[in-house]
């Protein structure tokens, strides 16, 4: 289903403005159908901008050359799907208020935008609300169709889900990783030397009321730090590569439950405690079942929609001008 939604769904927070041709012409005749050079224009507009920032010269013109040619194309695709809209109208139903207002709604959630701000931004762009649900209602409409003329049609079986998987192994090879907690105490290696063997020593204290029976998360709580000392210094689980070479080192050689000695850094120094240890292997297929299914699920969604969109149009009359 991403698939469709990365085809189909685009919400449109600003205009497409562009300015009409004073003398207009046909760019593409769909069966009684035309699509004119200013209506082609008007909705380019905003990918022209962009690509006109980035190149410049003969690379922008050949850019805008390309670019608006495959436009023209998803204008031809967009028409030829509206008009299997309506054919297919009574059998996919109609698109509710309620569904357009719930699209809408969790757009501007996303965008961390108020309706209020919205409607503000579409009045100082010359639109409504009205023409976005209209919009959105035949996306959705769209979607609908979709799903009835090639998601519908799209099975993916075990045999498959287990190829795949024997195929991309190391795609799904697991890291080593330790959890561990951390007490730091910062002390830069070119700071003054009292201030490192301050730090040493009060390590070694911290290291030594842990070994008598004081909690580890209790003392990084009140004297580590390290972000997630108020976790109790847990950090995590780490895999190698990631944290100072001096701990890591420490941190994928002590047992589970084992404190280390105190650990000196360029940054200060460290005591860490192992709690947990995740091996590298391949991680079982039940694992990873449902992420495979879904890449298999886009790979023929995507195949099958090419096959429909040609085939209509096929059947359609298509002459291209441009």
């Amino acid at each position: 289903m991403r698939t469709l939604l990365i085809i189909f769904v685009a919400f449109i927070f600003s205009a497409a403005v562009g300015t009409a041709e004073t003398l207009d012409r046909i760019v593409a005749v769909v069966d009684d159908d035309v699509i004119t050079q200013s209506e082609l224009n008007r909705a380019f507009a905003p990918y022209a901008a962009n690509i006109e920032k980035t190149l410049k010269g003969a690379d922008m013109e050949e850019a805008l050359r390309q670019n608006k040619e495959a436009f023209l194309q998803r204008l031809i695709d967009q028409m030829l799907i509206e008009r299997e809209i309506k054919k297919a109208e009574p059998g996919i139903g109609q698109v509710s208020d309620e569904e357009v207002m719930s699209v809408i709604g969790d757009m501007l959630s996303r965008n961390k935008v108020s309706m209020d701000e919205y409607l503000k931004k579409l009045s100082a762009e010359g639109s409504t609300l009205e023409e976005i649900k209209k919009d959105v209602r035949r996306q959705l409409m769209r979607m609908r169709l979709l799903r009835r003329e090639v998601q519908s049609r799209i099975l993916v079986t075990d045999e498959e889900i287990g190829r795949y998987y024997d195929e991309h192994r190391e795609d799904y090879e697991g890291k080593e990783a330790v959890r561990i907690r951390q007490i730091f105490l910062p002390a830069p290696a070119h700071a003054d030397e009292n201030i490192r063997q301050n730090a040493r020593q009060l390590a070694g204290q911290l290291r030594d009321r842990i070994l008598g029976g004081e909690p580890f998360e209790m003392i990084a709580a009140q004297y580590s730090r390290a972000p997630g000392a108020d976790q109790g210094g847990d950090t995590g689980f780490i895999e190698k590569g990631i944290i100072l070479p001096e701990v890591e080192q420490v941190a994928f050689s002590l047992e589970i439950g084992r404190m280390s000695d105190v650990i000196e850094s360029e940054v200060g120094m460290h005591l860490i405690q192992v709690t947990d240890r995740r091996g590298a292997g391949l991680k079982p297929i039940t694992d990873v079942r449902n992420e495979i299914k879904a890449k298999i699920e886009d790979e023929k969604v995507s195949k099958k929609y090419d096959e429909w969109i040609e085939d209509i149009r096929k059947k359609s009359f298509i002459d291209v001008r441009l």
